[in-house]
This record gives C-alpha cells, sequence and structure tokens, in this order.
C-alpha cells in the first residue's frame, strides 16, 4: 500500500514533529520535512510507468455496504498535484524556520502543517469519492486552525471563521453531488465514474448533480460569488498564505474540476457555468487587486483572478484548453507562491504590508527584489517565463469558441483585458514596494535582507519560472503531458511547448495586454479617482452581518421553543413523530397479515396485565415517587420474565441486573427530592399528552402487528448459521456482541464509559445537604449501615463475585458474557456500599473507579487492532480447542479478551456513576477525591 502511506505519513510526522519543539526551530523543520522527502522518494520509482499512460490503483475493502473503501489512485494528474503538495509543502517548512518566531508556538504550526499536506495528498490520490470527502472536510477543518493560528487577532479569527463557513457550506453540498453521482453511476470508486459519462450527462439527474458538485468545487476555490473570503484568509502567517491559499487548498476545487471532467464536462450546462464563472471571477480578481495597498491583498485577488482564469479555460470544454488550464496550475503554484513568500520577507523585515510605506526597497533587498521581481513578471506574463506560456494558450483558445454573432468576441476581449490588469497590478507589485521613492515610516528601519536561508525557497521556484519559460519542453512536458492526459481521459491534442509559436493573433493579444497594462499603471491615480466613487463594498462586515441576522432568528426560534420544560420538549418531540410517520402509516393500510395473531396462554396473559396495570400506575401516580418507583420496578421485572418467556435468556438477564442498578441509582437521586410532587400541569396539557401518547402508543401496536403477522426475512438465519463456525460460540447473542457487530459493542462501551466520566465531572464538586426527614417528616434513623444488612452483604460478596465469573466464562456458548458479568459484579459492590457505607468501601479498594474504565477500553481495542495487524477486519475473532490436565478439553477464543474489556468498563462505569451521586451527600463528601 504504497500510495496509503504515502498520505499517511504527514499525519504520522503531525504527531511526532510537535516532539522536537524543545529541540528547537531547526530540530523541528527537519523532523517536519522527513515525511515530505520520504514520500517523494516512494513517489519517484512509480514515475516510469505514469509516463506511459499507466494508472495504479490500490483498494482495501473498509465499509463495502455503503461503497467506502481505502483506495487509492496515481495518475498523471494526481501525480502532478502530489509534487506540488510535497515539493512546496518542503520549501513552505524551511521558509517557516526563519518566518516564526522564537515565542510562537512551533510545535502546533508544524502540526497542523503537516496534517493539512496529508489531508491534501487524501484528496488527490483518493481512488474512492466518498473518501475524497473525508479528507476535503479535514482540509477544511485544518485551513481554520491555521488561519486562525494567531488567535489573539480578532481579524484573524473571523477570517477563519468566514473560509470554514464557505468552504464548510460548499463541503455539503459536493457531498449531497457525489451521493446523486454514486446514485446514478452504482459505485463511488473513481474509474467506475469516469467511465460511466456518458451515462452521467444523459441522466434526469445529472443537472442537479453537476450544480451541487460545482458548488464545492466553487466555494472551495474562491469562485465568484463565493470569493471573498479568500482575501480575508490572509490574516493567516505568510507560509500560510503560499502554502494554502496559493498552492495548494485553493486548488482543491480546480482539481475536482479536473479529476471529474471526463465524466461532467462536454455539455452546454458545464460550458456556461463553468465558463461563466471563470470568466466573472477572472474580471473581479484582476479589477480588484489593482486597488489594494496591502501586499497580501493584491497577491490574494490576483489569486482569486489566476484561479478564475484555470476554471474559465476548463469551461471552454476544449481538449487544448483543459491542456492550458493544466499547464496554468503549474505555472501560477510556482510564481505565487514565490510571491507570498517575497511578501512575508518584506513584512518580516519592515514590519509592514502597506505599499504606500514600502517604497524603494530595492536599495535595501536587492537580491529579494530580484526573485519578487521575476515571479512578479511571470504572473504578468512576461515572454520567456512560464506565465507567458499558459497566458498564450488561454489567448489562443479564447479565439477559438465559436459562439453565434457578438459572444465570439466576447471571450478574447475578456481575455485581453483580463491581462491588461494583470500587467498593471503585477507593474505596481514591482513598481511601488522596490522603487517609487523611499520608504515612509517604517515599523523596522532601515530594512535588509533576510537569514540566507529563508530566500533559498524563493530562488528556486523563481528560477522554475525562468526554466519551464525558456525550456519548457524539458522542463515540464512530460509532466504536462502525463497530467493532461488523465485529466481528458483520451488522446491528447496536437500542441507544442515553445517559447513563441510565430507572430499570430494571440501574441498581438499578448502585447496589446502588456503594454496596456503599463499605460493603465502610468494612468493609475485617475483610475484610483474613478475607484473612489463607488463604496467598497466590506464583504467581512456583509458576512459578520449576516451571521448575526441568522444568529438571531435562530435564537429567537429557540427561545421560542425552550423553556425549561421537559414536558414541552417531549411533546414536541413524540408530536413531531407522529406528524411525520402518520401519512406513510396511512398508505401503508396497516392491519392484521396473513399469518394471524399467536394465541396467548393463561400465564402470559396474565404477566402482560400486569405490566400493563403497573405501567398505567407508575403513570398515574407519578406525583407520589416512592410508589411510582416501585410500579416502574414491577415493569421491568415483567419484561424480564417477558424475555425469558419468548427464549431470551440473555436478555432477561441483562434487563433484571439493569433493573437491579437503575432502581438503585432512582433511589440515590430520590434520596434529595420530595417524596411528593405538585400537581404543576394544566388540564389542556394533560390532554395534549395523552392524545400523543395513544396517538404514538396506537402507531407503534399497529406497525408491530402488520410486522409480526406478515412472512419476512430476517438476518437471524444468518447468525445462527454461522455463530459456531465464525464465531466460535453456540451463543448466538454474545458471538454477535463479541464477534459479528463487535464494533457496535465497542462503540457503546465507549459512550458509557464518556456519561460515566461526565457525570463524575458534573458531580465532582457538587454538594447537597441530604434532608433530615422523610416525606412525612419522621426523621431518618440514626443507623446508617445497619449491622445486620452489613454482616449478610459481605460473605454475599465473594460468592455474587464467582457467579460472575461463571457467567462470564460460559458466555460464549451459553446464556451469559462480559456486559451481564459487569452488571452482576456492579449490583454486588453496589450492595457493599448500601450496607457498608462509602467510606469503608473505597478503604478496601486499591484503586480508582476510573481505573477500569480506561483498562476495558484499552484491552477491547487493542483486541480489535491486534486482528486488524493479522491481517482480518478489525475486531474479527479467532478460537482454537485446548487441553489442560484434569480439566480436560475445552475451546479458547480471542473475544474472550474483548469481553474482558467490555466486562471492565461496565463495572468502572457503573460504579463511577453511583459513586458520584453518593457523594453528594455531606457526610460522604469528606471521602477521598479519587475513589
Amino acid at each position: 500500500m504504497t500510495l496509503a502511506l504515502v498520505v499517511l505519513l504527514p499525519f504520522l510526522g503531525a504527531i511526532v514533529a510537535p516532539l522536537f519543539a524543545q529541540a528547537g526551530r531547526t530540530a523541528i523543520a527537519i523532523a517536519s520535512s522527513i515525511p515530505a522527502v520520504v514520500a517523494l522518494a516512494m513517489l519517484y520509482p512509480l514515475w516510469g510507468p505514469l509516463a506511459e499512460g499507466t494508472v495504479l490503483v490500490e483498494t482495501m475493502p473498509w465499509l463495502p455496504t455503503i461503497g467506502l473503501s481505502l483506495s487509492f489512485r496515481l495518475d498523471g494528474l494526481s501525480l502532478l498535484f502530489s509534487l506540488l503538495i510535497l515539493i512546496i509543502g518542503l520549501l513552505i517548512i524551511l521558509y517557516s524556520r526563519y518566518y516564526l518566531k522564537k515565542h510562537e508556538n512551533v510545535g502546533k504550526f508544524y502540526s497542523l502543517l503537516l496534517a493539512f499536506m496529508g489531508s491534501m495528498l487524501g484528496i488527490v490520490l483518493s481512488s474512492n469519492l466518498i473518501l475524497m470527502l473525508i479528507f476535503w472536510e479535514v482540509t477544511s477543518l485544518v485551513s481554520f486552525l491555521l488561519i486562525s493560528f494567531w488567535n489573539y487577532k480578532q481579524d484573524a479569527r473571523r477570517g477563519a471563521r468566514m473560509a470554514l463557513a464557505v468552504t464548510g457550506g460548499g463541503g455539503l453540498a459536493l457531498l449531497a453531488g457525489v451521493l446523486l453521482l454514486g446514485e446514478i453511476v452504482g459505485s463511488y470508486e473513481l474509474d467506475d465514474v469516469l467511465a460511466a459519462g456518458e451515462l452521467i450527462k444523459n441522466h434526469a439527474l445529472y443537472p442537479v448533480t453537476l450544480v451541487l458538485i460545482l458548488l464545492g468545487a466553487f466555494t472551495k476555490s474562491a469562485q465568484f460569488p463565493f470569493h471573498f473570503w479568500l482575501p480575508h484568509a490572509m490574516q493567516a502567517p505568510t507560509p500560510v498564505s503560499a502554502y494554502l491559499h496559493s498552492a495548494t487548498m485553493v486548488k482543491a476545487g480546480i482539481f475536482l474540476m479536473a479529476r471529474l471532467y471526463p465524466a461532467l464536462a462536454g455539455t452546454e450546462l458545464w460550458f456556461y457555468l463553468v465558463s461563466f464563472t471563470g470568466m466573472v471571477t477572472l474580471l473581479v480578481g484582476a479589477y480588484t487587486a489593482l486597488f489594494k495597498h496591502d501586499l497580501k491583498g493584491l497577491l490574494a485577488h490576483s489569486t482569486v483572478s489566476h484561479l478564475g482564469l484555470i476554471t474559465l479555460l476548463f469551461g471552454m470544454g476544449t481538449k487544448l484548453a483543459a491542456v492550458a488550464a493544466v499547464f496554468h496550475v503549474i505555472n501560477h503554484a510556482t510564481f505565487k507562491a514565490s510571491l507570498f513568500m517575497a511578501a512575508g520577507i518584506i513584512d518580516h523585515e519592515t514590519g509592514t504590508r502597506d505599499m504606500r510605506q514600502i517604497n524603494g526597497l530595492w536599495r535595501f533587498m536587492p537580491h529579494t527584489a530580484t526573485l519578487a521581481m521575476v515571479a512578479a513578471a511571470s504572473m504578468a506574463g512576461v515572454p520567456l517565463l512560464n506565465g507567458f506560456l499558459s497566458k498564450e494558450m488561454f489567448f489562443a483558445e479564447s479565439l477559438e469558441l465559436n459562439l453565434p454573432g457578438f459572444w465570439a468576441y466576447l471571450p478574447p476581449i475578456v481575455a485581453t483585458l483580463a491581462g491588461v490588469f494583470s500587467v498593471a497590478y503585477s507593474a505596481r507589485f514591482i513598481h511601488d514596494v522596490f522603487f517609487n521613492g523611499k520608504p515612509v515610516n517604517l515599523p523596522i528601519y532601515p530594512p535588509h535582507e533576510p537569514p540566507r536561508y529563508m530566500k533559498i525557497p524563493v530562488e528556486i521556484l523563481a528560477f522554475a519560472c525562468v526554466m519551464v519559460g525558456m525550456f519548457p519542453a524539458i522542463a515540464v512536458g512530460p509532466l504536462l503531458d502525463s497530467a493532461a492526459l488523465a485529466t481528458l481521459g483520451g488522446a491528447l491534442p496536437d500542441y507544442h511547448l515553445q517559447i513563441i509559436h510565430g507572430f499570430n493573433l494571440p501574441l498581438m493579444m499578448s502585447f496589446a495586454a502588456f503594454f496596456g497594462g503599463l499605460l493603465m499603471y502610468t494612468q493609475r491615480q485617475k483610475l484610483y479617482d474613478f475607484h473612489d466613487r463607488f463604496r467598497d463594498i466590506d464583504e467581512k462586515a456583509v458576512f459578520e452581518a449576516a451571521v448575526s441576522w441568522l444568529s438571531e432568528r435562530a435564537r429567537a426560534l429557540t427561545d421560542r421553543i425552550e423553556n425549561g420544560s421537559l414536558q414541552r420538549y417531549a411533546a414536541l418531540l413524540f408530536g413531531a413523530a407522529v406528524v411525520v410517520a402518520l401519512a406513510p402509516m396511512l398508505d401503508l393500510g396497516l392491519s392484521i397479515g396473513d399469518l394471524g395473531v399467536s394465541s396467548v396462554d393463561l400465564p402470559t396473559a396474565i404477566a402482560a396485565a400486569i405490566l400493563i396495570i403497573c405501567a398505567l400506575g407508575t403513570a398515574a401516580m407519578h406525583r407520589e415517587r416512592l410508589y411510582a418507583l416501585i410500579l416502574l420496578s414491577v415493569v421491568g421485572l415483567m419484561v424480564a420474565l417477558t424475555f425469558a418467556r419468548f427464549s431470551a435468556p440473555d436478555l432477561a438477564m441483562t434487563q433484571l441486573s439493569v433493573e437491579v442498578v437503575t432502581i438503585v441509582l432512582l433511589m440515590l437521586a430520590l434520596y434529595y427530592l420530595p417524596s411528593w410532587t405538585p400537581l404543576e400541569a394544566s388540564r389542556f396539557r394533560r390532554w395534549r399528552d395523552g392524545i400523543i401518547a395513544l396517538l404514538a402508543g396506537g402507531g407503534m401496536f399497529l406497525v408491530t402487528l402488520a410486522m409480526l403477522t406478515r412472512p419476512f426475512e430476517s438476518i437471524s438465519d444468518y447468525f445462527l448459521e454461522n455463530s459456531v463456525t465464525g464465531g466460535g460460540g453456540t451463543n448466538v447473542v454474545n458471538v454477535i456482541l463479541v464477534d459479528f457487530r463487535g464494533f457496535d459493542t465497542l462503540g457503546e462501551i465507549t459512550v458509557l464509559a464518556i456519561a460515566a466520566l461526565g457525570i463524575f465531572a458534573m458531580l465532582r464538586e457538587a454538594k447537597l445537604t441530604p434532608p433530615s426527614t422523610d416525606g412525612q417528616g419522621h426523621p431518618w434513623t440514626k443507623d446508617v449501615h445497619p449491622t445486620m444488612l452489613a454482616q449478610i452483604s459481605r460473605p454475599l460478596l465473594p460468592l455474587a463475585l464467582m457467579v460472575s465469573l461463571f457467567i462470564f466464562l460460559r458466555g460464549h456458548n451459553l446464556p451469559g458474557g462480559g456486559f451481564i458479568a459487569g452488571l452482576i459484579t456492579s449490583v454486588a459492590l453496589i450492595l457493599q456500599y448500601i450496607a457498608s457505607g462509602m467510606r469503608w468501601s473505597h478503604q478496601r479498594m486499591p484503586f480508582s473507579l476510573r481505573t477500569p474504565i480506561g483498562l476495558g477500553l484499552l484491552v477491547a481495542t487493542v483486541t480489535g487492532l491486534a486482528s486488524l495487524s493479522a491481517g482480518y477486519p478489525f475486531l474479527t475473532s479467532t478460537f482454537t480447542h485446548i487441553h489442560w490436565p484434569i480439566v480436560g478439553d475445552f475451546e479458547l477464543a480471542s473475544a474472550l479478551a474483548f469481553d474482558v474489556g467490555v466486562y471492565l468498563t461496565v463495572v468502572g462505569a457503573t460504579l463511577t456513576i453511583l459513586a458520584s451521586l453518593g457523594r453528594l451527600s455531606m457526610k460522604s463528601a469528606a471521602m477521598p477525591e479519587d475513589a
């Protein structure tokens, strides 16, 4: 699983790298770079087959019933993005070593950076669309933490929240689109989806699916009208901006369009949606960039513009346009990442990013200035640099669109106009920052060159701009061919990577854009005056206002619903359930089925009558709490007898044990409550609740009656047939719990553990004064722990523990198991608490009650990992028969270890809950805090 390991390595680095934080910034930077270096070394041998068009797929089943598998796919497109993620990530790691200050949490920063690298690799290498979605959401969460890394800044927190809200909302749309795509194709595997292009495009759900998927891509890649979050994410540290918001994360939406291009592109709907969105984004971003005074603000809006350019190319729908889009992905990543890092150096050395202050830096930082000017010239599309080549291809493709009438002139006009703005804001970057007089009130003066190694990442990327610009066929040709081939899903168009393709119309458009941009910059003051006539839209203020409005409406609705009345909550819940279920139930025509109703014998009828009477009595006498509790315990006992009557001894034993524990728990609670509840509900509420209860109960009765009187297929036959051969036990219930559905059981004991720890934490500092009398005013007996009860309970403890051990050991073949045994042990220990007191019990218990919880979860989890390490699904059990002298032959199953974990967790959780309630008494408050 080479590809899986490539994805996993950065996540492992995210865990390990912070351990080197105390050793210094150099040590943690080196440790953080190791995962990327190893991943690159693992990908290098795979380049040969990929260059020939081979696709490498690695698959491991995970949740096949929902179509989710751990499958990874490497082709030219995913290799291209993997190289961008890993190589630029390495450069960012080196750059961050010198950018971050000594007092900052470098361990957290590098950990988040590596986690983001792993999630991006997961997106581009996933062969399963659901798996890709998981990594997609991880990038949103990690980018939120990275943008808000300087969380003491309000703008950083707000920018992070805005980015998460927009990209998270797009992620939900993408989830819906992927589910529809899987419904159309019948599979979530990428190979199946790409092969079903015609089926998808001819399906009735194609328009909805396409819109939802594009919403996910547009929000992630900051396309209009969702572009506003990207400039406000610039409050992040510059390494984050360079890595996430120029080279990687904002390219995730671009990658998605490229990846699904063979399956979704080629229709009029694709053309109009994608090309129009890209065209508007291209112009809006280019225009806005020219008027930004903040250095990173200019680069952010130019990034939006270039992302729109790539989107427009994909929207054109021609093969050569798709090739140009992939080419510009490479070029934009190199020149924009280097520009962001150069901006970070300038900010680092001058203390500001305001271009009205940072003038004339050429005299102070000539080396940095040269590198930044090379990258900015590439962004402007100057010849002999890589940006010029892909922009030439863009101009050429804008001329090839066969649109009717005037519309045929629109794409080349828009392309040229965007080129003019691109040259203008690039010229402003170069002139205002490095020339244009002297610095004005710099916070740090005089500025100077940064440390030598801080410039190396910028040098490498600037060198790449020159090499690709001058020798494109050698520097990037094979990689571009492979990536474009994977994008198109078919043969490549005829094209040639050359510096100049002769004197033609695209070259004239380039000259027009270049000189037009310079002319526009010379007249910039008139443009500024024109721009100042219009009121700027503060996207952050609009977003915050929208969030505030939604919060207020939600709060108002919540206040109307949540008035603190548990009765109202229950009425709303059950009332809504009745309303939602009523219409389909009426359509089903619920009635007694062909099997008829089974006859009822006299003992069963008597037990059912007792059950019904006690249930009604509990509701009728709920104001007299003690009597209601006694009747409720009878209901629980009748339920246990019902399980025993219908051949479910495991459930009967569990119900009986749970009933004892529950009654003790409720008795502890009643000790602090009045014995009688005053009448609080009005007659209207009682009638309302009665009607809802009748409707809900009657509905469940009809559904149950209709189901049980009709023939149906049950999965119980599978478990009965495979219990012995597959799980090694004749007790089907226990085999299901520890083997077939062991993962569910692990989740249940985890929830139980969390509930116990939550109750412990909630009641740890709480103290209640117990009442001095009962409900009738009689004082409580002074003999809190009767001697007779204490003397009888103590010899019962070893007997109960022996019974518990017997129930535990036989559970795999006879009624019993870890859960029931744990409850029996808990009941035996609870009896000691009641009889002898908490202080006496804890003095004889050499460990904290929370210890068994952690130990039980650890044992259960390790049991599952053992099967996983052996190549079997998680929590798969094995069994064998062994011979012991005297004892003889007996079966030994690995599920026994898992049952030990269940047993320990149940004992620890149950006792922690009861002890926490018992500790509320002031008489017991002085007991050890760790009890």
